[in-house]
C-alpha cells in the first residue's frame, strides 16, 4: 500500500521552518545556555586582550539569579553599568545609529561580595581588612612602568573624580544585591570599574567569563604605551591562547583567611 503525498506545508509553516524557528532556537541557546562575548578595548589587560572572545555559560546566571549559587570573588563578570553612571560618563552612553541609547556591557574582575569592606591604598586592595595579593596583575603593570599608586582611583575605594557618581571614600561597603569590580589594567586611565562608577546590581550581570575561545594563537609577549594607554606592540613566539579563566591564586588565600 503506498504513502499518499504529505501536504505542502503552508507559508506560515515556511515561514517559521526557514526563518523563526532558527532565530527562536538561537536567541534561547545565547540566553539561557551559553555564548561568546568579545572583550572591547585594554581594561582587563594583561589578562584577556582586547578582541579576545569569551565563552560564557549563561544557565550559571540564571541559576544564581534562582538563589541557586553564587559568583565569586576573582570572577571575571561580563555586566551593565548602572544607569546613573551612563547618564553620566558618556562613553558609557553608547548609541543605535542614532536612534536610541543603551548600556554597553563591560566586563571587570569580582572584588567584592555584598557586605564586603573594600579599601584602595597606594594601588593596592583589601577586603575586610585582609590584604589581597594583586601581583597577578600589578607585577605587569609595575614592569611596564605604570602600576598606579598616586591617583585618586588608587587611593579611593569609590572616588568622584571628574563624574561624580559617587562619593569620594576611602572604605566602602558593597550593598545587599551588589558586586564590586575591578578591572586588571591598573594604570592611572585604565578601567573604569567600581571605584568610578559604584558597584554592579546582580540584576546588570549577564555572565561569567569562563574560557578564552579566540584568537586560538596568541603573542608571548605585550608591550603597553603608558602615556597613550595602550598596546604598543605584541612579540615573542606565537602561544596556544585556549585558557581557562579561573580566578587567581590570591582570591583562594584571601578567601582561606577571611574563612579564619
Amino acid at each position: 500500500m503506498t504513502r499518499p503525498d504529505r501536504p505542502a506545508p503552508s507559508a506560515l509553516q515556511k515561514l517559521w521552518k526557514e526563518l523563526l524557528e532558527p532565530i527562536v532556537f538561537a536567541v534561547v541557546i545565547t540566553q539561557f545556555v551559553a555564548t561568546l562575548v568579545g572583550v572591547d578595548g585594554v581594561s582587563m589587560m594583561p589578562n584577556l586582550r582586547d578582541r579576545e572572545r569569551v565563552f560564557v555559560p549563561k544557565y550559571e546566571t540564571w541559576l544564581h539569579k534562582a538563589g541557586v549559587g553564587e559568583f565569586s570573588r576573582g570572577d571575571i563578570l561580563i555586566f551593565k553599568p548602572s544607569r546613573a553612571a551612563t547618564e553620566k560618563i558618556a562613553n558609557l552612553n553608547k548609541s543605535a545609529f542614532g536612534l536610541w541609547n543603551y548600556r554597553p556591557f563591560l566586563i571587570k574582575r569580582l572584588i567584592g561580595l555584598p557586605g564586603d569592606r573594600i579599601t584602595v591604598s597606594g594601588g593596592e586592595v583589601t577586603v575586610n581588612g585582609t590584604p589581597l595579593d594583586s601581583s597577578w596583575t600589578t607585577a605587569y603593570w609595575q614592569e611596564q612602568g605604570c602600576w598606579d599608586t598616586q591617583s585618586e582611583l588608587a587611593n579611593y575605594a569609590t572616588a568622584s573624580v571628574s563624574y561624580g557618581v559617587v562619593q569620594d571614600q576611602q572604605e566602602f561597603t558593597v550593598p545587599q544585591g551588589t558586586y564590586y569590580v575591578m578591572g586588571d589594567n591598573r594604570t592611572a586611565n585604565g578601567s573604569e570599574d567600581s571605584r568610578m562608577i559604584g558597584p554592579v546590581e546582580r540584576r546588570d550581570v549577564a555572565g561569567r567569563a569562563a574560557a578564552v575561545v579566540w584568537p586560538i594563537m596568541r603573542k608571548a609577549n605585550v608591550k603597553y604605551d603608558c602615556n597613550a594607554g595602550a598596546v604598543a606592540e605584541f612579540s615573542g613566539e606565537n602561544v596556544l591562547n585556549w585558557r581557562l579563566l579561573n580566578p587567581p591564586a590570591a582570591f583562594d588565600t584571601l578567601k582561606a583567611a577571611l574563612n579564619k
